[in-house]
């Protein structure tokens, strides 16, 4: 694929499910449109925010082929495959391939804190089928930062073509962005600090933000990218509550609650993962409040 599709708004989408626990395919169609009616550039099933670990192997196949399908080539699908298991993250990312997603998002294993050649060694063997692996460095979830020299390393890798970068170091970022080599971009993974690094020449974001008002995060990103900052900076501040009110609670219980606000999506969730307090769901029905006109514009517009 031409990696310079990999830019822009990249949304992490939610998996919905039902109230028995099922994957919800008419949720996830819902949300779906609502996406593709936004004009995001890609689309994220079952990374972090698609509570990738509690999901089956035979449903990541369904969701995957569901998702490819329904969107047609109408977004980019950048699937979620990464493992803290090499083998199990080649073998997702081989089936990703095949059922014609157009690049994976491998996060650093968790858990096992691999060293630096571990790393190497990871996303090389991943990169070696020939699909286009965007790098996925979050500490505060794997409890391992991917550092700067690393990353750069692994830029060189044939295939690995980004890194989204949710450390919120500025520095490291910098460090990243002033010596990648030519093809190789940064996303952002921390949504509040999408429009400081694509000033700092970031490519875009993979958010989780962008579930709830796709249209509007996306308008900010593409503003950003044509250098219209005063633009892009209005919408951020217009949007900055809602992202931080998006980790009250440990993601995807805020985006999933403010979706079920929407009427989306249930708000359903695999154990470990709980519906969240009521104290936070109040927040997080405050902020949408505060935004009503945005998101019923949005909604309006994606019918």
């Amino acid at each position: 694929m031409n990696t310079k599709k990999i830019r822009g708004t990249g949304t992490a989408i939610v998996t919905p499910f039902t109230a028995h626990g099922e994957i919800d395919y008419e949720a996830t169609r819902r949300l779906l449109d609502y996406q593709l009616a936004s004009g995001v550039e890609m689309l994220v099933p079952l990374g972090s925010t698609g509570e990738n670990p509690t999901v089956t192997n035979y449903e990541r196949t369904k969701f995957f082929r569901f998702v490819i399908e329904y969107v047609n080539g109408r977004a980019v699908i950048v699937a979620g495959t990464g493992s803290n298991d090499t083998r199990s993250s080649v073998e997702l990312t081989k089936e990703a391939y095949d059922l014609g997603a157009d690049a994976a998002l491998v996060v650093t294993p968790y858990y096992n804190k691999p060293t630096p050649n571990g790393l190497f060694e990871h996303f090389k063997a991943v990169a070696d089928i020939g699909m286009p692996v965007v790098m996925y460095n979050v500490p505060g979830r794997t409890g391992l930062n991917m550092n700067a020299e690393t990353t750069l390393r692994c830029a060189e890798i044939p295939n690995v073509v980004a890194i989204k970068e949710a450390s919120a170091d500025l520095a490291q970022c910098m460090e990243i962005l002033n010596n990648a080599p030519h093809g190789f971009w940064l996303l952002s993974g921390e949504d509040n600090l999408t429009l400081p690094l694509m000033a700092l020449g970031a490519a875009g974001v993979i958010s989780v933000t962008a579930n709830v008002v796709p249209n509007e995060f996306s308008r900010m990103v593409r503003f950003a990218l044509e250098g219209r900052f005063e633009e892009a900076k209005a919408i951020h501040y217009e949007l900055l509550d809602l992202m931080k009110i998006m980790f009250v609670e440990s993601n995807p219980g805020p985006v999933k609650s403010a979706l079920a606000m929407m009427g989306i999506i249930g708000e359903n969730y695999r154990l470990p993962l709980v519906p969240m307090r009521e104290e936070s769901r109040k927040k997080v029905r405050e902020v949408l409040l505060q935004l009503e006109s945005v998101v019923v514009e949005e909604m309006e517009e994606s019918r």
